[in-house]
Protein backbone atom coordinates (compact mmCIF):
# COMPACT_ATOMS: atom_id res chain seq x y z
CA UNK A 1 0.00 0.00 0.00
CA UNK A 2 1.33 3.53 -1.12
CA UNK A 3 1.03 6.17 1.58
CA UNK A 4 -0.50 9.44 0.65
CA UNK A 5 -1.59 10.58 -2.91
CA UNK A 6 0.88 10.37 -5.76
CA UNK A 7 -0.06 11.32 -9.20
CA UNK A 8 -0.52 8.84 -11.90
CA UNK A 9 3.17 7.90 -13.34
CA UNK A 10 3.79 7.74 -17.34
CA UNK A 11 3.10 4.06 -17.12
CA UNK A 12 0.21 4.16 -15.13
CA UNK A 13 -1.10 7.03 -17.86
CA UNK A 14 -0.61 4.88 -20.61
CA UNK A 15 -2.84 1.97 -18.47
CA UNK A 16 -5.54 4.19 -18.24
CA UNK A 17 -5.04 6.04 -21.68
CA UNK A 18 -6.73 2.99 -24.02
CA UNK A 19 -9.88 2.66 -21.88
CA UNK A 20 -10.36 6.32 -21.59
CA UNK A 21 -11.79 8.61 -24.33
CA UNK A 22 -8.79 10.12 -25.10
CA UNK A 23 -9.25 10.63 -28.73
CA UNK A 24 -10.68 13.98 -29.16
CA UNK A 25 -9.23 17.25 -28.54
CA UNK A 26 -10.01 18.88 -24.78
CA UNK A 27 -9.11 22.06 -23.65
CA UNK A 28 -8.93 20.17 -20.50
CA UNK A 29 -5.97 16.98 -19.98
CA UNK A 30 -8.03 14.19 -18.79
CA UNK A 31 -4.71 12.85 -17.33
CA UNK A 32 -5.19 16.12 -14.31
CA UNK A 33 -8.85 15.28 -14.14
CA UNK A 34 -8.11 11.39 -13.43
CA UNK A 35 -5.40 12.93 -10.73
CA UNK A 36 -8.12 15.24 -9.18
CA UNK A 37 -10.50 12.52 -8.93
CA UNK A 38 -7.37 9.97 -7.45
CA UNK A 39 -6.81 13.02 -5.12
CA UNK A 40 -10.08 13.75 -3.38
CA UNK A 41 -10.74 10.14 -3.05
CA UNK A 42 -7.05 9.57 -1.03
CA UNK A 43 -6.97 12.48 0.68
CA UNK A 44 -10.96 13.22 1.18
CA UNK A 45 -10.84 17.06 0.73
CA UNK A 46 -13.77 18.86 -0.63
CA UNK A 47 -14.39 19.54 -4.32
CA UNK A 48 -14.42 22.98 -4.03
CA UNK A 49 -11.17 22.84 -1.81
CA UNK A 50 -8.94 20.95 -4.78
CA UNK A 51 -5.47 22.63 -4.69
CA UNK A 52 -4.76 25.15 -8.10
CA UNK A 53 -2.80 22.56 -9.91
CA UNK A 54 -5.40 20.68 -10.82
CA UNK A 55 -8.33 22.11 -13.23
CA UNK A 56 -11.63 23.43 -11.50
CA UNK A 57 -13.14 21.23 -9.36
CA UNK A 58 -16.74 21.99 -11.76
CA UNK A 59 -14.91 20.60 -14.37
CA UNK A 60 -13.32 17.51 -12.72
CA UNK A 61 -16.64 16.83 -10.79
CA UNK A 62 -18.69 16.50 -14.17
CA UNK A 63 -16.58 13.66 -15.61
CA UNK A 64 -16.32 11.66 -12.41
CA UNK A 65 -20.23 11.55 -12.34
CA UNK A 66 -20.28 11.11 -16.03
CA UNK A 67 -17.95 8.25 -16.22
CA UNK A 68 -20.11 6.82 -12.89
CA UNK A 69 -23.07 7.54 -14.89
CA UNK A 70 -22.38 5.73 -18.14
CA UNK A 71 -20.34 3.09 -16.35
CA UNK A 72 -16.84 3.62 -17.19
CA UNK A 73 -15.40 3.70 -14.29
CA UNK A 74 -16.47 0.05 -13.05
CA UNK A 75 -15.41 -1.21 -17.07
CA UNK A 76 -12.03 0.68 -16.02
CA UNK A 77 -11.72 -1.36 -12.88
CA UNK A 78 -12.81 -4.52 -13.80
CA UNK A 79 -10.12 -4.17 -16.83
CA UNK A 80 -7.55 -3.26 -13.81
CA UNK A 81 -8.15 -6.12 -12.20
CA UNK A 82 -7.23 -8.66 -15.25
CA UNK A 83 -4.40 -7.01 -15.89
CA UNK A 84 -3.23 -7.16 -12.22
CA UNK A 85 -3.81 -11.10 -11.72
CA UNK A 86 -2.01 -11.57 -15.49
CA UNK A 87 0.83 -9.39 -14.05
CA UNK A 88 0.69 -12.72 -11.39
CA UNK A 89 0.80 -14.69 -13.84
CA UNK A 90 -2.81 -15.66 -12.94
CA UNK A 91 -5.83 -16.40 -15.17
CA UNK A 92 -7.27 -12.90 -15.92
CA UNK A 93 -10.73 -13.97 -14.29
CA UNK A 94 -11.40 -15.74 -10.72
CA UNK A 95 -13.07 -18.44 -9.84
CA UNK A 96 -13.25 -18.11 -6.23
CA UNK A 97 -14.93 -15.10 -4.56
CA UNK A 98 -14.79 -13.82 -1.42
CA UNK A 99 -17.72 -11.71 0.37
CA UNK A 100 -17.78 -9.40 3.07
CA UNK A 101 -19.67 -6.31 4.24
CA UNK A 102 -18.21 -3.26 6.44
CA UNK A 103 -21.04 -0.64 8.52
CA UNK A 104 -19.53 3.12 8.18
CA UNK A 105 -20.92 5.95 9.69
CA UNK A 106 -22.92 8.55 7.82
CA UNK A 107 -22.68 12.27 7.41
CA UNK A 108 -24.63 14.21 9.41
CA UNK A 109 -27.76 16.24 7.08
CA UNK A 110 -28.03 13.13 4.85
CA UNK A 111 -31.19 10.92 5.66
CA UNK A 112 -31.38 9.06 2.63
CA UNK A 113 -30.38 5.34 3.05
CA UNK A 114 -29.47 5.87 6.57
CA UNK A 115 -30.10 2.64 9.20
CA UNK A 116 -28.73 1.53 12.59
CA UNK A 117 -26.35 -1.30 12.84
CA UNK A 118 -27.12 -2.63 16.57
CA UNK A 119 -24.93 -4.81 16.23
CA UNK A 120 -22.21 -2.90 15.16
CA UNK A 121 -23.80 0.57 17.16
CA UNK A 122 -23.04 2.30 13.79
CA UNK A 123 -25.83 4.32 12.24
CA UNK A 124 -25.24 4.39 8.66
CA UNK A 125 -24.54 2.31 5.81
CA UNK A 126 -23.24 -0.83 5.04
CA UNK A 127 -21.22 -1.77 1.89
CA UNK A 128 -21.11 -5.03 0.71
CA UNK A 129 -17.93 -5.80 -1.44
CA UNK A 130 -16.81 -8.77 -3.90
CA UNK A 131 -13.16 -9.92 -4.07
CA UNK A 132 -10.76 -12.37 -5.32
CA UNK A 133 -8.49 -14.55 -3.15
CA UNK A 134 -6.39 -11.58 -3.67
CA UNK A 135 -8.41 -9.23 -2.56
CA UNK A 136 -9.64 -7.10 -5.42
CA UNK A 137 -12.60 -5.33 -5.48
CA UNK A 138 -14.81 -6.89 -8.30
CA UNK A 139 -18.27 -5.60 -7.56
CA UNK A 140 -19.28 -3.67 -4.55
CA UNK A 141 -22.94 -2.26 -3.00
CA UNK A 142 -24.10 -0.13 -0.72
CA UNK A 143 -27.57 0.05 1.22
CA UNK A 144 -28.65 1.27 5.01
CA UNK A 145 -27.01 -0.46 8.01
CA UNK A 146 -30.24 -1.65 9.53
CA UNK A 147 -30.15 -4.25 6.46
CA UNK A 148 -29.67 -7.91 7.07
CA UNK A 149 -26.04 -8.65 4.74
CA UNK A 150 -27.85 -11.68 2.94
CA UNK A 151 -30.49 -9.77 1.24
CA UNK A 152 -28.32 -6.32 0.81
CA UNK A 153 -25.39 -8.76 -0.93
CA UNK A 154 -28.21 -9.46 -3.74
CA UNK A 155 -27.18 -6.13 -5.41
CA UNK A 156 -23.71 -7.44 -5.90
CA UNK A 157 -24.50 -10.47 -8.27
CA UNK A 158 -28.21 -9.26 -9.80
CA UNK A 159 -27.32 -11.38 -12.51
CA UNK A 160 -23.75 -13.22 -13.91
CA UNK A 161 -21.66 -10.25 -15.45
CA UNK A 162 -19.07 -11.41 -18.19
CA UNK A 163 -16.11 -11.34 -15.62
CA UNK A 164 -17.77 -13.89 -13.42
CA UNK A 165 -17.43 -16.30 -16.58
CA UNK A 166 -14.82 -18.94 -14.67
CA UNK A 167 -16.39 -18.20 -11.00
CA UNK A 168 -17.29 -21.15 -9.35
CA UNK A 169 -17.42 -20.78 -5.82
CA UNK A 170 -18.42 -17.54 -3.18
CA UNK A 171 -16.92 -17.62 0.49
CA UNK A 172 -18.84 -15.61 2.71
CA UNK A 173 -19.92 -15.93 6.51
CA UNK A 174 -23.05 -17.15 8.17
CA UNK A 175 -25.16 -14.28 8.13
CA UNK A 176 -24.95 -14.66 4.46
CA UNK A 177 -27.06 -17.61 3.99
CA UNK A 178 -30.64 -18.02 3.00
CA UNK A 179 -31.55 -15.64 0.35
CA UNK A 180 -28.28 -14.95 -0.62
CA UNK A 181 -27.10 -18.41 -0.83
CA UNK A 182 -29.79 -19.59 -2.66
CA UNK A 183 -29.63 -16.46 -5.41
CA UNK A 184 -26.15 -17.74 -5.56
CA UNK A 185 -27.36 -21.19 -6.77
CA UNK A 186 -29.84 -19.62 -8.74
CA UNK A 187 -27.09 -18.34 -10.96
CA UNK A 188 -25.15 -21.87 -11.08
CA UNK A 189 -22.45 -21.10 -8.65
CA UNK A 190 -21.85 -22.71 -5.28
CA UNK A 191 -21.80 -21.05 -1.96
CA UNK A 192 -19.45 -22.13 1.09
CA UNK A 193 -19.42 -20.69 4.74
CA UNK A 194 -16.52 -19.87 5.88
CA UNK A 195 -16.01 -18.63 9.94
CA UNK A 196 -14.08 -19.48 12.39
CA UNK A 197 -15.02 -22.20 15.01
CA UNK A 198 -17.35 -21.11 17.78
CA UNK A 199 -15.14 -22.38 20.27
CA UNK A 200 -12.13 -19.91 19.20
CA UNK A 201 -11.79 -16.03 20.93
CA UNK A 202 -9.81 -13.34 19.38
CA UNK A 203 -8.69 -13.13 16.32
CA UNK A 204 -8.44 -16.46 14.12
CA UNK A 205 -7.89 -15.29 10.61
CA UNK A 206 -10.05 -17.70 8.12
CA UNK A 207 -8.47 -19.44 5.65
CA UNK A 208 -9.40 -17.79 1.76
CA UNK A 209 -12.08 -15.04 3.28
CA UNK A 210 -9.77 -13.26 5.57
CA UNK A 211 -8.38 -11.46 2.47
CA UNK A 212 -11.73 -9.52 2.01
CA UNK A 213 -10.93 -7.90 5.57
CA UNK A 214 -7.60 -7.24 5.02
CA UNK A 215 -9.28 -5.23 1.64
CA UNK A 216 -11.29 -3.14 4.35
CA UNK A 217 -7.81 -2.15 6.05
CA UNK A 218 -6.88 -1.09 2.63
CA UNK A 219 -9.72 0.90 1.92
CA UNK A 220 -9.23 2.99 5.60
CA UNK A 221 -5.88 4.50 4.23
CA UNK A 222 -8.57 6.68 1.64
CA UNK A 223 -10.11 9.13 3.57
CA UNK A 224 -12.90 9.93 1.01
CA UNK A 225 -14.17 6.43 2.39
CA UNK A 226 -13.20 6.91 6.21
CA UNK A 227 -16.95 8.38 6.38
CA UNK A 228 -19.50 8.26 4.10
CA UNK A 229 -20.19 11.59 2.60
CA UNK A 230 -22.31 10.80 -0.29
CA UNK A 231 -26.31 11.63 -0.47
CA UNK A 232 -26.46 8.58 -2.74
CA UNK A 233 -25.37 5.17 -2.60
CA UNK A 234 -24.15 4.73 -5.81
CA UNK A 235 -21.42 7.78 -5.15
CA UNK A 236 -20.25 5.54 -2.64
CA UNK A 237 -19.69 2.79 -4.88
CA UNK A 238 -18.00 4.65 -7.28
CA UNK A 239 -15.45 6.11 -4.51
CA UNK A 240 -15.02 2.54 -3.55
CA UNK A 241 -14.59 1.15 -7.05
CA UNK A 242 -11.89 4.23 -7.48
CA UNK A 243 -9.64 3.18 -4.60
CA UNK A 244 -9.24 -0.36 -6.37
CA UNK A 245 -8.37 1.34 -8.86
CA UNK A 246 -5.73 3.11 -7.45
CA UNK A 247 -4.24 0.15 -5.72
CA UNK A 248 -4.60 -1.67 -8.77
CA UNK A 249 -2.38 1.03 -10.35
CA UNK A 250 0.23 0.97 -7.99
CA UNK A 251 0.77 -2.71 -7.98
CA UNK A 252 0.99 -2.39 -12.33
CA UNK A 253 3.75 0.28 -12.04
Amino acid sequence: MVDGYQPLTDSQWQVMACLLPVQRRRRLCLRQVVNAVLYVCRTGGQWRALPAEFPAWTAVYYYFYRWQQTGLWARLNTVLNALDRLHEGREALPSLACVDSQSVKLAPRIFEHRGLDGGKHVNGRKRQILTDSSGRIWAAHVHAANGHDSRGALGLLPHRPWWAARLQTVLTDAAYRGRFADHLRGLGLQHQVASRPPTQRGFVPVAKRWVVERTFAWLACFRRLAVDYEYTPASHVCWLVLANISMCLNRLA
